[in-house]
């Protein structure tokens, strides 16, 4: 149980990091908030391969595929992240 939290926070950490290097403009983004950015990242990356597959990998962490899954997951997220805090008044001129 232990080993597969902290291997959700490295998977996360990984994952939000390199989202926020993949994804162009400034990023507020803490370390915990880029952590919980890769974990959210995962889980969407998860379900958008069993939803495109078919069919659950179900073989750990470590694999390529749940690997790019996350990544491609945490793009995702930050995307739709950046789009509404821009949406809802990022910077208001007076």
């Amino acid at each position: 149980m232990l080993g597969t939290i902290i291997g959700l926070i490295i998977i996360g950490l990984i994952a939000g990091f390199i989202a926020r290097a993949v994804v162009p403009g400034r990023q507020s983004l803490s370390i915990l908030q880029t952590i919980l950015l890769g974990i959210v990242g995962s889980f969407v990356g998860g379900f958008l391969g069993k939803l495109i597959f078919g069919r659950d990998s179900g073989e750990g962490f470590v694999q390529p595929s749940s690997w790019i899954g996350s990544i491609i997951g945490a793009i995702i997220v930050l995307v739709i992240y950046l789009a509404i805090k821009r949406r809802s008044g990022g910077t208001r001129t007076v």
